[in-house]
């Protein structure tokens, strides 16, 4: 008989559920480990080295026995450090006060989430969203609100949408660009108009910018919506990391950047719940946004080539329409012609052709499948070849 107890866990933080994104991963790499010859292009991380100057620059701070704890909110030097790259880069007028460094960015998100929303506050999801949010929303013991955004507008939130979706429990929004899992960018055009739903209706937007240096059209670049003017600023929380424009996602570091008065409050959450970030991981970290940027551009232009590659056959596939995405390292193409729901998709495409891809369905939209092109191009090609051999037996 199992206790009563071991019933009672928390109706929110108890009752989330694992990352399917991780769950497909973990079946791939099972029957890779058995000898089936998988592919997959299921990862949401770079597959590049981390750059040897941040390497090296942990590594000397840990010989010079910097293993003790720092503020909570990170090395002072490092706050400053991420400032200035946001007043130099993103035009946002923060100071060292308003950053918290914490052991990664979606650890800031939750953050931002668990100190901002409560029981009946509402949060709006554009769709689709990176599945982790509805689980965080849901953790503060918050509403999610889900809003349609389409292939036509570039699977971004419009403002006419926005504005049917705003109630006067509507406490924040949350934006992505570039976005995960569609690699839709947001327009200054469209942030602006966006802006204007915000102010007047006095909510918060917390920006997830953690894509914002893997962007491959010139006619796109790449805007932080809390740079527009003094009244969104109050109300945006940026948060950004390491993890994907440095390929450091195992060194667990990120950043919110917030009005202090909020700020305060999150480095209070973290103080109870991580402490500080790991403390010779921070000068790696230093060393990313103050040495060369080479390796960034060369990443970059690498992810632009495969773009390329995967968007041209992907369009060769009958029955998938996909659109071209503007930044990150995702494809997400549609599949509803096959008439499949997406975790069919994904599970038979696995087993019947030993391709790893994941499931729209965890980001809100179950007619589409997503790939990550964080991967060699022989993968890339021998995929979609795959893929199109499954397809054209559906």
């Amino acid at each position: 008989m199992i206790p009563d107890i071991e019933r009672s866990v928390s109706p929110t933080l108890g009752s989330l559920q694992p990352s399917m994104t991780l769950g497909i991963t973990a079946k791939a790499k099972a029957m890779k480990a058995e000898g089936k010859d998988i592919t997959s292009m299921s990862a949401g991380e770079p597959d590049f080295d981390t750059p040897e100057h941040i390497k090296q620059a942990a590594a000397d701070s840990l010989k010079a026995g910097e293993t003790k704890y720092t503020p909570v909110a990170g090395r002072p030097e490092l706050r400053e450090a991420i400032a200035e790259k946001l007043k130099s880069e993103n035009k946002i007028d923060y100071s060292a006060d308003n950053v918290v460094v914490s052991p990664g960015a979606k650890y800031s998100v939750f953050s931002v989430i668990t100190v901002l929303c409560k029981e009946g506050d509402e949060v709006i999801l554009p769709k689709p969203y990176w599945l982790s949010y509805e689980q965080m929303v849901r953790a503060a013991g918050a509403t999610p609100v889900f809003v349609e955004a389409y292939m036509e507008d570039e699977y971004c939130l419009t403002r006419q949408n926005l504005e049917k979706a705003v109630t006067d429990r509507t406490k924040l929004l949350v934006l992505n660009t570039p976005g995960n899992p569609s690699g839709n960018m947001y327009t200054r055009d469209l942030l602006e108009q966006i802006a204007d739903v915000v102010v007047r209706n006095d909510f918060m937007v917390l920006a997830d910018e953690i894509y914002e240096k893997l962007v491959y059209d010139q006619d796109h670049e790449h805007v932080s919506i809390a740079s527009l003017n003094n009244d969104i600023a109050a109300r945006t929380i940026t948060v950004n990391g390491f993890s994907k424009s440095y390929s450091m996602t195992g060194w667990r570091l990120g950043y919110s950047a917030a009005p202090q008065w909020l700020a305060k409050h999150i480095t209070a959450l973290q103080s109870h719940s991580t402490s500080n970030p790991t403390t010779f991981a921070q000068p790696g970290a230093l060393a990313a946004l103050q040495g060369s940027q080479e390796p960034v551009e060369e990443m970059r232009r690498t992810f632009a080539e495969r773009r390329e590659l995967v968007y041209s056959l992907l369009n060769e596939i009958k029955g998938i329409n996909v659109f071209k995405p503007r930044g990150a390292f995702y494809i997400f193409p549609d599949i509803s012609e096959f008439g499949l729901d997406s975790m069919t998709f994904a599970d038979r495409v696995l087993e019947e052709a030993q391709v790893a891809v994941i499931p729209g369905k965890p980001f809100g939209m179950d007619t589409h499948i997503r790939l990550s092109y964080a991967c060699e191009e022989d993968t890339i090609r021998r995929t979609c070849e795959r893929l199109k051999e499954f397809c054209n037996k559906l």
